[in-house]
């Protein structure tokens, strides 16, 4: 453990701890921000006798710190930010966070724990590549590496031949990255016929994007190395909000730092254990901009709040399912890409891209999976694969169509897994 204090501490205790650092956060909104302070509807601290209480607070949203762009919400004076990160899934107005020298020190602590809770110490060698830019990946995993004082390689986004190359120069023993990016590693690596078991590399952090456990089998059995699922956004003060552990029985919230609820997302209604809803969050350490009761749009629930076989106490959520808005809608069916992902995944013979088409045909909603495939594919298997999107999501796909590995349009950053032509 990185900080076992925080990461081992008892959870009566935890709670204490929480409820002193939203009381705390509450205050620092009212002395440094009267917009904000209005914006709880005349609540503060004052109303907070234990952690329940949280539920009085309205919710926030995306389009609240839309509208307060760029410093409306921000508690500080833009005299003691030391730099902002602007959210990548943003468009129109940008939703940015600005840091104040504290914020970095806690994205830095939350991120080393990331790190610790992977089996990454000081003597490891992390490559980084994730951008170094607005999008704020590539400088928290910096400031975690930095802080448990492994050795780090900034290659950034792209450059894959050279991504190869510095694995196995620099005996590499740890490589972040967003979710598809170990795909586009893994079809050069095929092309060059570069073996990443004879490299020193043991362990991949991945986020950014929803992968699933199919996927994530696929990654590891490629690269022979073991995954870790990485949360945290922007909004939030940045990637390093929770991550599994190596039991991977769920992703460990770091609860010192955060209060998380799980709502209905269309009632407000807050869940309990097991509830599939969506993942708010209150942040209980952070000073530039400070959040009661955000709504993220992502799909989780709650598995436990007891302690782990790792040790630590922290609350586990399970892996995300996806976002509110990623939800899609065909033939009266609501589902998650994520879904179908699980489905492809689990054939051999199916490659590593696919693509999800919506379109409009004679007046209905028409869905057509591309699929790059290894090899040339029978009939009995795309009946069978039909049969298994019937049988799990409970429609027929429109067509199937199957084409060969490195059609499909490769990205440099997120995968794109959906085109909706419908409007």
């Amino acid at each position: 453990m990185f900080q076992p204090e925080f990461e081992s501490m008892p959870r009566s205790e935890l709670r204490k701890l929480q409820l002193q650092r939203l009381k705390a956060t509450l205050d620092r909104i009212t002395s440094h921000n009267p917009f904000y302070a209005e914006k709880l509807t005349g609540l503060s601290s004052r109303d907070i006798t234990d952690l329940e209480d949280i539920q009085k607070f309205p919710l926030m949203t995306k389009d609240d710190l839309r509208i307060g762009y760029p410093y409306k919400y921000a508690c500080a004076d833009q005299r003691e930010f030391m730099r902002m990160h602007m959210s990548s899934g943003t468009t129109g107005t940008p939703i940015i966070n600005p840091y104040t020298p504290h914020d970095i020190r806690q994205w830095g602590n939350i991120m080393a724990r990331c790190y610790a809770a992977a089996g990454i110490g000081e003597h490891d060698v992390v490559q980084i590549t994730p951008s170094f830019g607005l999008f704020n990946g590539g400088f928290g995993f910096h400031y975690g590496a930095e802080t448990l004082k492994a050795m780090i390689i900034p290659i950034g986004a792209g450059r894959t031949l050279l991504q190869l190359q510095f694995i196995k120069d620099f005996n590499v023993t740890a490589i972040t990255a967003i979710a598809s990016y170990p795909l586009r590693l893994t079809e050069v690596a095929k092309k060059e016929n570069f073996d990443f078991r004879s490299t020193k590399l043991r362990v991949g952090i991945f986020g950014a994007e929803v992968w699933s456990d199919e996927m994530r089998k696929r990654i590891e059995d490629e690269m022979g190395i073991e995954t870790f699922d990485i949360i945290g956004m922007t909004e939030t003060g940045g990637v390093g909000l929770g991550i599994d552990c190596k039991a991977h029985s769920g992703i460990h919230v770091w609860e010192d730092d955060y209060l998380l609820e799980i709502i209905n997302p269309e009632t407000g209604e807050v869940l309990g254990e097991g509830q599939e809803g969506e993942m708010v969050v209150t942040t209980l350490n952070r000073e530039g901009l400070p959040l009661i009761r955000y709504r993220t749009r992502d799909v989780t629930s709650i598995i436990t709040t007891g302690k782990c076989i790792c040790g630590r106490t922290s609350l586990r959520v399970n892996r995300l399912k996806g976002r509110n808005d990623d939800m899609l809608k065909i033939k009266g069916v609501n589902f998650y890409p994520q879904q179908l992902e699980s489905t492809l995944m689990k054939h051999a013979e199916i490659g590593n891209h696919y693509q999800i088409v919506l379109e409009k045909a004679k007046g209905r909603d028409t869905m057509t999976v591309m699929i790059e495939t290894k090899a040339e594919v029978n009939s009995n298997l795309s009946k069978e694969i039909d049969t298994e999107i019937y049988d799990r999501l409970g429609f027929h796909v429109d067509k199937l169509d199957f084409l060969p590995e490195g059609t499909l349009p490769r990205t440099p950053g997120k995968a794109v897994r959906v085109v909706d032509k419908r409007s």
